[in-house]
């Protein structure tokens, strides 16, 4: 059988693909790069950089390729038939990169260019390069004696069969529930496009009526606008509960698996908590850190948090006469509060943003600041037919990228939005080779009457989502290991959430923000409306932010062998930060898969500090122009083209000057005004 992910491919021949091609083809590919890595342990010579790390780093890339193709499409366009697959391959991968790691002969020639590093006579990125390799062999087991190396791979292969089953329980709850009404009176309050979204659903089902699921365009409508409280408790209760009923789709073993593994693996390894391990290879350095950084904003954040859910129980009191605001509350009332304060609300704002204006207007964006222009090209093969192509140039009419784009949610298709590398930007033989890069989303599709128009909430995804595809276009290192997002992961958000800030200028919303029936731009009433309701409610959405954060580090900062029930030491973690009643049928961390089947293992404060520096960096921006070139081309060049060759910290200060200040955050967010007064 020919198998196409086995032939030499530039572009990912996704319309070629199989689903039998993909075990074969990554059993095939991990041969041969054992046969590379075998090359470099065999070679007689004395090690060198070259010989040893460069040839380590630019080892396995067929490997790379297949597998980069193969794990997004297990999160964007799944079937039975990948899921089991990604079961069975995943062992392999696992166990493969434990070859290379505990293969003593390897290490010790990596050690010994490592021990002679200060007469090498290296470049930054050469340097950069050896100490990353020199760590990832320590830091994973290389210096362990036979037995423990063994106890690692055993820990290893048990975590990644773990971590893939808790996403597919996750997946299979979002899509076995569902919410069939069939009177029209179940929709009262919600917006006619939401309606229009329901029935269509219903339709595609062969169901009379409407049906509302836990996918967010149809889940977040009905729990910011349905008037029926009852609908909206038993649709929060099915969203906030997946993985946790106690069936064959439960997540809360899975849970304590992998935090107890995870802990063993660190202390194996010589470090008190997963945390500790983890967090060697962060800007933060720390736990306490970490911790006291949170612990930090806290203090600032809650006064202000508090005052606001005081706000919004008083307006429920008096609009609905609701004496306990619910979780299922939330969102409701606070859009209520939201339209009554400031006259604004998703429906004024989405006849604004229709989805390929906004396209249109990030690409917009990209040209002013870096130059580049995106050309939609259909010669690019694609894993469905909702994906749009992109040929990227700069503006010497040079190829920067290939730009995949997938917006909408389906059945085999997980929730959120991210973005990844089917192919990374490195230099080799004189050739620099470009990246293809995807963004993956779940907006609001189109309906029969209306285009696909997306909430600001879904703007900003795009825009967040799109600067960590900048990151990626736009890397310009000679290694691969080093390239695009291949960098600390507190540091990793910043391209991302900088790009936010455009969303609130007036200078960029009209180049994008045009009605889609007569082309109007966004009134200036309605910016100013967005810009005075940028900090609603921010200390409570901060305050949510923390919980996740320290839930994340509870799990990962501590030993947690005598943790027995997933939901009360939840409920604990959260004491200090929730301000609404604890719901005892719900449970976030049987589906928290950023920490639990991402990467964002004691890392979710990444988030809060990522915003730190955006705040920070933005404010750049303010002070010389939002389009200011000069700002845009060190922006390019010493975070977005750099990737991992040099220490964020250096990097940023490259940029912006100094280090990043707290402040720029707080005043953004209004908290510091808010507790002043």
């Amino acid at each position: 059988m020919s198998n196409p992910l086995l032939a030499t491919f530039d572009e990912a021949p996704f319309e070629q693909i199989e689903n039998e091609h993909f075990k074969p083809a990554i059993i095939a590919a991990i041969s041969e790069a054992r046969k590379e890595i075998e090359a470099i342990v065999i070679n007689k010579e004395a090690p060198t950089f070259q010989n040893t790390i460069a040839a380590l780093d630019y080892a396995g890339y067929q490997l790379d390729r297949i597998s980069a193709v193969f794990f997004n499409l297990n999160s964007a366009n799944t079937n039975e038939h990948i899921q089991k697959t990604a079961q069975e391959v995943s062992p392999l991968l696992t166990e493969f990169s434990n070859d290379i790691i505990l293969n003593a002969d390897l290490f010790a020639k990596v050690k010994a260019v490592y021990s002679q590093k200060e007469q090498l006579n290296l470049t930054t990125e050469e340097q950069t390069l050896l100490d990353k390799k020199y760590k990832s062999f320590s830091r994973n087991g290389a210096n362990l004696d036979d037995q423990k190396k063994q106890q690692l791979r055993e820990i290893d292969s048990k975590l990644a069969k773990l971590k893939l089953t808790f996403g597919e329980n996750v997946l299979a709850e979002t899509n076995k529930f569902q919410m069939h009404l069939t009177k029209e009176s179940q929709l009262d309050g919600l917006p006619q496009g939401a309606k229009d979204a329901a029935a269509q659903l219903a339709k595609s089902k062969d169901l009379e009526g409407w049906l509302i699921t836990l996918d967010y365009p149809s889940y977040i409508p009905f729990m910011k606008y349905a008037t029926n409280r009852a609908l909206r408790q038993k649709l929060y209760v099915a969203f906030a509960s997946k993985g946790f009923h106690n069936d064959s789709l439960d997540n809360q073993d899975n849970v304590l698996q992998i935090a107890k593994l995870r802990h063993q693996r660190a202390k194996l390894l010589g470090y008190k908590t997963h945390a500790h391990f983890v967090l060697e290879e962060r800007m933060a350095e720390t736990p306490e850190e970490v911790l006291g950084f949170l612990e930090e904003l806290l203090r600032k954040a809650k006064p202000a948090a508090e005052s606001e859910f005081r706000k919004l129980q008083d307006f429920a009191k008096k609009l609905d006469d609701i004496d306990q605001l619910q979780k299922w509350d939330g969102s409701y009332y606070s859009e209520k509060l939201k339209q009554a304060l400031f006259d604004l609300d998703d429906e004024k704002l989405k006849p604004y943003f229709k989805l390929e204006n906004v396209i249109d207007g990030v690409f917009k964006v990209a040209e002013k600041l870096f130059g580049l222009t995106f050309k939609e090209v259909f010669d690019v093969e694609k894993y469905h037919n909702e994906v749009k192509t992109y040929r990227v140039y700069d503006e010497n009419k040079d190829f920067v990228a290939l730009f995949y784009a997938d917006f909408h949610p389906r059945a085999g298709k997980r929730g959120g939005a991210w973005m990844t590398s089917y192919k990374s930007q490195f230099k080799k033989d004189g050739e620099n080779i470009r990246p293809h890069i995807s963004n993956v989303c779940n907006f609001t599709p189109s309906t029969p009457t209306k285009p696909s128009l997306l909430t600001f909430n879904e703007v900003t995804t795009l825009f967040h989502e799109f600067g960590h595809g900048l990151h990626g276009m736009l890397a310009d290192t000679v290694y691969p290991g080093l390239s695009g997002t291949s960098v600390y992961w507190d540091f990793v958000e910043l391209p991302s959430q900088i790009m936010e800030n455009w969303c609130y200028e007036k200078e960029a919303l009209e180049l994008f923000a045009h009605h889609f029936e007569n082309g109007e731009t966004i009134p200036m009433d309605l910016i100013k409306k967005i810009k005075d309701s940028a900090t609603f409610q921010e200390g409570m959405a901060t305050l949510r932010q923390l919980s996740f954060a320290r839930l994340d580090m509870q799990w990962h900062g501590q030993d947690p062998s005598n943790i027995t029930d997933v939901k009360s030491f939840e409920d604990q973690a959260f004491s200090g930060t929730d301000l609404y009643p604890t719901n005892h049928e719900t449970c976030m961390s049987t589906a928290f898969s950023h920490i639990f089947q991402g990467g964002y293992a004691a890392g979710y404060y990444s988030y809060k500090w990522a915003e730190v520096l955006d705040a920070d960096a933005f404010a750049y921006f303010k002070e010389e122009g939002i389009f200011n070139k000069e700002v845009a081309k060190k922006f390019r060049e010493y975070v977005l083209s750099k990737g991992g060759t040099v220490h964020p910290m250096e990097l940023y200060k490259k940029f912006r000057g100094s280090e990043p200040k707290l402040e720029a955050l707080l005043e953004r967010s209004g908290l510091i005004k808010r507790i002043a007064s």
